[in-house]
């Protein structure tokens, strides 16, 4: 196998939970929030900072300001002046390519479809979902009410959206961004990674 998978995907829609299962199944490493991890051990951010602006959009310009007036050892002009969360972004950028040319893995959200948009072997999804099977989800995951699970899906979607309509070129969950969207509510949790791993598979096939 040499494919790299890219899951895009709403908050809700198990898209996390699919991405885990069809790495599992192809015996590959799946990338979600390690990713951050290793990105901040590359970069030399801390951590903390990765995850503060982790698929967020720019929005404070003072927070940007403050933590810019600490340098982070890279000293082109350029990079100094730009904000720290374009910063936090490149850093994440450059990891996702680094693990791509590592072999074939999954990787979760961050714009990853985006970062490796010059290459022949990825594969690009978005998981979306019904609102009554996220809302569930939620409900259960996070012991909300109705509610409040409603609320935070809204919130953690619209992030989302703005954070890839900011940094990408695309739009977050149009079709005409990836190779395939699939309703997870459909088919369930295993459906849906039964659907990828065909679609997976023929696309290797294809491109031998």
């Amino acid at each position: 196998m040499n494919t790299v998978i890219t899951i895009g995907r709403q908050f809700g829609s198990a898209g996390r939970e699919i991405g885990e299962k069809v790495a599992e199944y192809f015996g590959i490493k799946c990338f979600d929030k390690d990713l951050l991890t290793r990105a901040a051990q590359e970069s030399g951010f801390c951590e903390e900072m990765i995850k503060n602006h982790d698929e967020r959009p720019t929005n404070s310009f003072l927070y940007n300001l403050v933590m810019d007036t600490y340098s982070f050892g890279y000293n082109n002009s350029s990079f100094v002046d730009m904000p720290i969360s374009h910063k936090v972004f490149l850093a994440q950028f450059d990891t996702i390519k680094k693990i791509a040319d590592e072999g074939p893995c999954v990787i979760v959200g961050r714009c990853a479809d985006y970062a490796l948009a010059d290459r022949s072997n990825v594969v690009d999804l978005f998981i979306y979902s019904d609102e009554a099977s996220k809302i569930k989800r939620i409900m259960e995951r996070y012991d909300l009410s109705e509610a409040k699970a409603k609320d935070m899906i809204v919130k953690k979607d619209k992030q989302r959206q703005s954070y890839y309509n900011y940094y990408s070129s695309k739009k977050w969950g149009r079709a005409d961004s990836y190779d395939l969207c699939i309703n997870s509510g459909v088919l369930g949790v295993e459906g849906t990674v039964n659907l990828i791993v065909q679609y997976v598979e023929d696309f290797e096939k294809k491109n031998v």
